[in-house]
């Protein structure tokens, strides 16, 4: 595999078709990172100049572009993903992955620095930390995201992160065309561009990235989701989502804001659950679903997938969210 010069038609993965694995356009376009999961299990996590040890070294596709794609295709959407990999085992691992999962590749570019890598530590509880080296996704260009009009023109909704520049966000936001439904999780969390929030139909965020989204605005001192939603919608986007762990989410737009519960489950290990909701929230909007029905689906893909470990071989298929 080689990589594809600045300003080529992105399509240097493995699948030759036009994006969606399926001979047609992807009702479903992921612009994000794809990286390798390194994740090692452990009692506790090491304060300063603390060594501990850990469960032995378990290495998994994921990255949130891709993990919402997988997660998306996996439920049967025509998902189609736009990233750079390394030409590496890490990159062909993620290609296999993906491909596995239904998801067209011919986004996929490959090469200009090794493939993104997520070093993640997993408690007891299930809960995670996570660092993450960018590697290639930080070389997805604003050039590829033009190169790639063709393979997004045709989506329903194009779904973006904020694990690629800022800049590559911005000409996503920009390349779109109207009808198609922009959805942005804005993690790592960032300032927006204002540019970018006002072209978002859905913004995700979880707590955490509401709290830093709204730093400096009486908001993020307060403890209601609904209050942090409030502020955010008035900063642009048409919806704000607001994801909240066991307790389900939280689904807010100019008619009003509703809490959706999270069905009970007991969490294994919750990396990529985030990821896995924006993946299954994309799709029922893409099926036209309204916001409230398609966050309410979301909620138990996302209590589904922290029941077993790792990101994208976490997440459920159609049949089995139908024997959850």
């Amino acid at each position: 595999m080689t990589e594809s010069a600045p300003g080529a038609p992105a399509g240097t993965g493995r699948d030759d078709g036009d994006g969606d694995g399926h001979g047609g356009g992807a009702a479903i376009v992921v612009v994000g990172s794809a990286n390798a999961d390194l994740v090692v299990g452990v009692e506790r996590r090491p304060g300063p100049g603390e060594t501990v040890l850990g469960s032995d070294l378990a290495i998994h596709p994921g990255g949130k572009g891709a993990n919402q794609a997988v997660a998306a295709a996996r439920l049967g959407g025509r998902t189609a993903l736009l990233a750079r990999v390394g030409d590496d085992p890490h990159g062909r691992l993620l290609l296999d992955a993906l491909c596995a999962a239904g998801v067209g590749t011919s986004g996929v570019l490959v090469g200009g620095a090794p493939t993104g890598t997520a070093l993640i530590t997993v408690d007891p509880s299930g809960d995670n930390s996570i660092v993450v080296a960018p590697g290639a996704n930080a070389r997805l260009t604003p050039a590829d995201v033009r190169a790639a009009r063709g393979l997004l023109a045709p989506a329903r909704v194009v779904s973006v992160q904020l694990e690629i520049p800022l800049e590559t966000v911005e000409e996503v936001a920009r390349t779109v065309r109207p009808g198609t439904r922009l959805v942005l999780n804005p993690s790592p969390p960032a300032a927006l561009p204002a540019g970018v929030a006002a072209a978002c139909d859905v913004l995700v965020v979880n707590e955490h990235e509401a709290r830093v989204l709204l730093a400096g605005d009486p908001a993020a001192g307060r403890d209601r989701p609904e209050d942090w939603a409030r502020a955010l919608l008035a900063r642009g986007p048409r919806a704000v989502v607001v994801t909240l762990g066991a307790a389900g989410a939280l689904a807010a737009d100019g008619r009003g804001a509703v809490r959706v519960p999270s069905p009970r489950v007991a969490a294994v290990d919750t990396t990529g659950a985030g990821d896995a909701f924006t993946g299954a929230l994309c799709l029922r909007l893409a099926a036209g679903d309204g916001l409230e029905p398609a966050v309410r689906f979301a909620v138990r893909v996302g209590a589904a997938a922290v029941t077993r470990t790792g990101a994208q071989e976490s997440y459920p298929t159609a049949r089995e969210l139908a024997d959850h």
